[in-house]
């Protein structure tokens, strides 16, 4: 039996630290999805195709020489419950990143929720690397939007669609 991991988020846009959390998680299942919320609430700045399309962009650009055995890696996006989701996909474990303190309670709350709603999906944690426990997706656009350099938060082809973005 596969082991599905599901990595859910808005990945408005995707960040480097996303990326490290990927290559990560996808280490450890042999299927990782790559589950792209809708969150129209979030007001996102990339329409959802152009999201999916950036994380598979970076994928394919920063995964080639991997020194890992990586899992097969899908890119989908979805609009309703995450556990339902989760269930639709076969996924028995839910990928979360952890920055800071502040990440953890609301991500613990998330994860006592998501076990009411399905004890058999385990929530599995994987805290940022160093480099990365500061990168938000709302830094990045407010860096972005004031005419900062975000070259070092985000993959290349991030950095470009948001270069274009502002034009």
């Amino acid at each position: 039996m596969k082991r599905i991991a599901l990595y859910p988020g808005t990945f408005d846009p995707v960040t480097n630290g996303h990326l490290d959390i990927i290559y990560r998680a996808s280490s450890i299942c042999d299927v990782l999805i790559i589950g792209v919320a809708e969150n129209i609430g979030k007001n996102p700045y990339f329409k959802i195709s152009q999201r999916k399309s950036l994380i598979q962009d970076a994928i394919k650009q920063n995964f080639k020489s991997s020194k890992r055995i990586l899992g097969e890696i899908l890119v989908e996006s979805f609009d309703n419950l995450l556990i339902d989701f989760a269930r639709a996909s076969s996924a028995t474990m839910i990928i979360r990143g952890l920055r800071a303190v502040s990440d953890f309670d609301y991500e613990f709350q998330m994860a006592g929720m998501n076990a009411r709603l399905a004890n058999d999906i385990e929530t599995i944690f994987l805290t940022a690397s160093e480099n990365h426990q500061f990168v938000a997706s709302r830094f990045v656009k407010e860096i972005s939007h004031l005419g900062g350099d975000i070259s070092s938060f985000v993959p290349a082809n991030v950095n470009v669609a948001m270069q274009n973005k502002k034009i």
